[in-house]
């Protein structure tokens, strides 16, 4: 039951997110951004929304136990990813969305976690995709996610970097 709530909770921070994605999206369109990538968009939508019904589904139907020595430190990655993907929005503030949108003339962030990676959003992604579904050993659904993420994190990536390039010259 409890697991069952912490993957719901997980599903209200993401519509948390949401709200503060498209506050963000008619901030950055107002001032001139530029929208791109929206063909993989629905994709990462997909991916994500399946994540927590896979988290829900493999436990409830294969059975999957709580084990206290994998459950309990991948509760603790999964707190430590949502610590991290909220440092990224309060860094980003109104340039922080969903979607791939630069705003013209806007600097490239380097403060915060920017400072150390290029990407840590997508770190904490990879983190909580594997760790969600391992706190309840949903080790199908981790593995899935995992490998189906790195290949939309690899379209990503392709196209932010194309378009805060493009917005630098």
């Amino acid at each position: 039951m409890w697991y069952t709530a912490l993957v719901l909770l997980v599903g209200v921070e993401r519509l948390a997110e949401l709200v503060v994605a498209r506050r963000n999206e008619r901030w950055s369109l107002a001032r001139g951004g530029v929208v791109s990538g929206q063909g993989h968009y629905p994709w990462m939508v997909a991916l994500h929304t399946g994540l927590l019904a896979g988290c829900l589904v493999e436990v409830a139907v294969a059975g999957r136990p709580f084990l206290p020595w994998l459950g309990w430190p991948m509760l603790a990655l999964v707190v430590a990813a949502q610590g991290l993907r909220w440092w990224c929005i309060a860094t980003l503030g109104r340039q922080w969305n969903t979607r791939v949108i630069v705003v013209p003339g806007l600097p490239l962030v380097t403060g915060g976690p920017y400072r150390w990676l290029r990407h840590p959003n997508y770190l904490a992604v990879a983190v909580e995709g594997a760790a969600l579904p391992l706190v309840h050993t949903a080790w199908v659904t981790a593995l899935v996610f995992t490998l189906l993420n790195a290949v939309l994190m690899v379209v990503r990536i392709r196209c932010e970097e194309a378009a805060l390039r493009l917005a630098a010259t």
